[in-house]
């Protein structure tokens, strides 16, 4: 089911983390804060929406490092109901696609709760200071292929982040498959 996330709270503060990565490595928030700025985006390996996104998220975010913006994805769903979305799994999706930001695996869910995620892709871009400045999404494309003109709102969103600390005033909400969540 497509869902939508809300409205960008512009200065709400990033919760704190610590989850394991594809890398093999434990990331913490503050590892992955860059100088200019921060985006954590929760996606998962089977939504055709990220699937549809990937290779440009994937750029992006490469571009957005060179900028001083720190990234890292999360997936936050369950592998029980969807094994595609397992750790083993996430680790060759992000192998196939050129991560160069950490992967990270949110087995309790706890982090996609304190974040208030969604759906995937849901993107969440913060300043230096950790206060969020962006919550849209990455183009107008959604699950279709995205025109060569296709405007990069997330980038140009986050390369203003970097330069001014603001992100626009004005922004389109993510729309993406819902979050995955462990039975109750």
């Amino acid at each position: 089911m497509a869902v939508h996330t809300p409205i960008c709270d512009f200065g709400w503060t990033a919760p704190d983390f610590s989850l394991p990565a594809t890398d093999g490595k434990t990331y913490a928030l503050d590892d992955i804060r860059g100088p200019k700025g921060t985006l954590i985006v929760f996606i998962c390996n089977h939504c055709p929406y990220v699937k549809a996104v990937v290779d440009r998220l994937a750029r992006d975010a490469h571009a957005l490092m060179d900028r001083g913006i720190g990234v890292a994805a999360i997936s936050a769903n369950d592998p029980e109901q969807y094994p595609e979305d397992s750790f083993d799994n996430m680790t060759r999706f992000a192998r196939e696609h050129g991560f160069r930001f950490p992967y990270l695996h949110d087995a309790s869910q706890d982090v996609a709760r304190a974040y208030g995620a969604v759906c995937t892709p849901d993107f969440f871009g913060f300043d230096a200071d950790l206060g969020l400045q962006y919550r849209g999404r990455l183009d107008s494309s959604g699950k279709q292929p995205a025109a060569p003109d296709v405007r990069r709102e997330l980038f140009d969103a986050m390369s203003a982040v970097a330069e001014t600390g603001q992100g626009p005033q004005d922004q389109i909400a993510s729309m993406g498959c819902s979050i995955k969540w462990k039975a109750a």
